[in-house]
């Protein structure tokens, strides 16, 4: 559970337990509940540094706003490699995961001793477990290329390995607070971990092909091309420089320490642009360059639409960011992957930070997506599973552009019915588009607390 910050009472300290909460916080109050300030609450589509560009000369209204994010403790030292890329950094927010998604490819690839999809998908899961446990690229291949299995914990890996999903078994999430000069205040970030580590796969995977002399031979495919399908372009545009940096330091690291299968890996360059259409025009582009796994896409509603085309190229997918609960169970045919943990989790951590502030009403405004709606749906399920009546919750969905030159999210009328539902919290699950959301809520005469 996450620890309140604060006090304000034994009661909503109790509240804000939320596992062992058996009814909702706050009075029945309608017109107590209109007259109180309003919460903001976001997720890790806006709670970032980089979401504040999105605001103008109205970032005051970031003021205070707080969340949840996936995200692992990460080590002093892999920030200082990652900024060595990107000195510009701002965010970290999944550059642990691309890193992780990109190493275990490579590791794979070298234990399969081929770089073909398939029989690089046979090893994904098991470099996570059950191995010689390496936490380096480099000490890693090194042992991989003499046939021995690992088990390789990274950046974000550092816990549970691959469920037999091939996803984490277990995950942290970070607590986000935006100070007074609408940046995040690192000295509030608080940690907490979900999951089980005996989630993880115990599958036996092909045994692992020692590397003789220099290389294999010329018939494993070498060299192992990796796609990026990352977010250049597009709603989730200010996520990508942690992520461009990660993929960045990965690759460098796996080619200083000998590239796979004796060769040097290839970095093959793409836009998913927030986008279906991008992000298959880039997956084709993909194919025919003779790319083996891609990485991405960065959203769940994208990796959805474009993994059949994946799928049936005989490609893998491994995304550093999709968190839809709904990608676990998805037909991928064994060809998707993903470093980032389900929303499943995330939804508890959402739910327990909005109730330790003991709200009346909550309304939940969600970006109309597999992403919005399926986050939103955890949350509502925990704060229902909390004793949190049903009545005082309102759910809200807006739809995102469809192009980068569409006309902004107008959330003129979604603003009114919160400020007449009387809501003292509102959670906005969304990308850049989100701070249109905000901004309507300020428009519309909703008292933002700060």
């Amino acid at each position: 559970m996450l620890v309140p910050r604060g006090s304000r009472g034994a009661a909503l300290a109790a509240c804000a337990t939320l596992l062992l909460a058996t009814a909702g916080c706050g009075g029945d109050d309608t017109e107590e509940s209109s007259a109180l300030p309003t919460r903001l609450y976001g997720t890790d589509g806006n709670m970032q540094n980089s979401f504040v560009k999105e605001f103008d000369g109205q970032t005051k209204l970031l003021d205070g706003m707080k969340g949840t994010i996936p995200l692992t403790p990460l080590s002093k030292d892999f920030k200082d490699r990652v900024t060595a890329i990107d000195p510009t950094l701002t965010d970290f927010l999944y550059s642990a995961e691309v890193y992780d998604a990109i190493a275990v490819s490579a590791l794979a690839a070298q234990l399969a001793g081929s770089t073909a999809p398939a029989e690089i998908a046979k090893q994904i899961n098991a470099v996570t477990v059950g191995g010689q446990r390496c936490d380096s690229i480099a000490d890693c291949l090194t042992i991989a290329r003499s046939g021995t299995d690992i088990e390789y914990r990274g950046a974000s890996l550092s816990r549970g390995g691959f469920t037999d999903a091939g996803e984490p078994s277990t995950a942290s999430y970070a607590t986000m607070h935006f100070g007074e000069q609408a940046k995040i205040d690192d000295g509030k970030t608080e940690f907490v971990g979900a999951g089980d580590e005996s989630a993880a796969s115990t599958q036996a995977p092909p045994a692992p092909k020692k590397q003789v002399g220099g290389k294999n031979d010329k018939r494993d495919g070498s060299p192992l091309k990796i796609g990026g399908l990352l977010p250049k372009t597009g709603d989730l545009a200010l996520a990508y420089p942690p992520l461009g940096a990660g993929a960045k330091l990965a690759m460098k690291e796996i080619n200083d320490a000998g590239g796979v299968l004796g060769e040097p890996a290839v970095w093959v360059d793409g836009d998913d642009g927030t986008n279906p259409d991008v992000a298959k025009a880039t997956v084709a582009q993909h194919v025919a360059a003779g790319v083996h796994v891609i990485i991405g896409a960065a959203a769940s509603g994208i990796s959805r639409a474009v993994l059949p085309d994946v799928v049936a190229a005989g490609l893998i997918l491994f995304s550093p960011s999709n968190t839809d609960a709904g990608l676990t169970t998805i037909d991928d045919q064994g060809r998707y992957f993903r470093t980032a943990p389900s929303d499943i989790l995330q939804g508890r951590a959402l739910a327990d930070v909005i109730m330790r502030d003991g709200p009346h009403r909550i309304a939940l405004v969600a970006r109309k997506d597999s992403y919005g709606e399926g986050l939103q749906g955890n949350v509502r399920a925990e704060l229902e599973r909390a004793g949190f009546a049903a009545d005082r919750v309102k759910l809200l969905t807006y739809d995102p552009p469809a192009r980068p030159d569409s006309p902004p999210v107008d959330f003129t009328s979604g603003a009114q019915e919160i400020k007449q539902f009387g809501a003292d919290a509102v959670l906005v699950i969304g990308f850049a588009e989100s701070a249109q959301v905000i901004k309507a809520l300020s428009a519309a005469g909703v008292q933002i607390r700060h």
